[in-house]
């Protein structure tokens, strides 16, 4: 890694966005940050960065609000300087009943979610390429691109949506010498889902999940540092499913089922 390796990690004011900026600021980076509305948790993932030695600049940006994007993250370019990596972190959670789905709220999870890592990711794709920078970047999906979920018509759709974004991205910016790869959660202690930073999970049981427990924010972090490293110099276009197993399980309820039955038929 070059003595200034620039990241910029979206949506870290707590979470997996916080675990991955401040991660990558112990592997050397300099850290640009964004919050959406959350600006003291913004303040803290700042204040931890410094406290690695590196430099950290914090701006808002509204993902609901392409100009805003745009602006924030120039902001950040220009303070920073030239950025060799970008986390497309930030995001939003919800759901509805398929039937009780309004219109309105579907828009705003799509935006968020799908528009706004597009037009994230094409202004530092841009950047990069004026700049002749091999960069990389890795979207934050999650493990329902791939498997959905009960009432998570908007959001299921819109992680499937930044699937198959980052690999058109990857096909279309590799003759620019950047990878593009994206992680994919699965359940992770976060406050997104209430579970406070610090607060113990591996009393969490989860018997649907191979590994029977929710991911850490950190292991999501050394996923991304990982996309971003050297060692994964050959590797582009692909979701690294991050999950403890979870994809694996999708037969095997039915097959539990079907076992119990055959039992009790003998």
């Amino acid at each position: 890694m070059a003595d200034r390796d620039v990241v910029i990690v979206t949506g870290a004011s707590s979470g997996i966005g916080r675990a991955t900026a401040v991660y990558l600021a112990r592997q050397g980076y300099d850290v640009g940050l964004t919050y959406g509305l959350n600006a003291e948790g913004g303040e803290e993932t700042a204040r931890r960065i410094r406290a690695e030695g590196r430099r950290a600049e914090l701006v808002q940006m509204h993902l609901d609000d392409p100009a805003n994007i745009g602006h924030a993250l120039q902001g950040l370019i220009g303070r920073l300087g030239t950025v060799s990596a970008f986390v497309n972190n930030a995001g939003t959670l919800a759901f509805a009943p398929f039937t009780e789905l309004s219109l309105d709220e579907w828009r705003r999870v799509i935006d968020v979610n799908l528009t706004g890592s597009f037009i994230a990711g094409q202004v530092i794709a841009r950047h990069m390429i004026e700049k002749s920078v091999a960069g990389r970047i890795v979207n934050v999906s999650s493990v329902h691109e791939a498997i959905p979920l009960l009432s998570g018509a908007a959001y299921c759709t819109s992680k499937a949506g930044v699937g198959m974004l980052t690999k058109c991205m990857a096909i279309d910016l590799a003759q620019h010498g950047i990878r593009v790869n994206a992680i994919g959660p699965g359940e992770t202690a976060t406050p997104m889902i209430g579970v406070a930073e610090g607060d113990d999970i591996m009393g969490r049981h989860r018997p649907e999940t191979p590994l029977g427990r929710p991911g850490k924010p950190a292991e999501m972090a050394e996923a991304v540092a990982y996309l971003l490293s050297p060692n994964a110099g050959f590797t582009t276009g692909t979701t690294l499913f991050v999950d403890g197993g979870l994809t694996l399980m999708a037969a095997i309820g039915n097959q539990k089922t079907i076992m119990k039955s055959m039992g009790e038929g003998s």
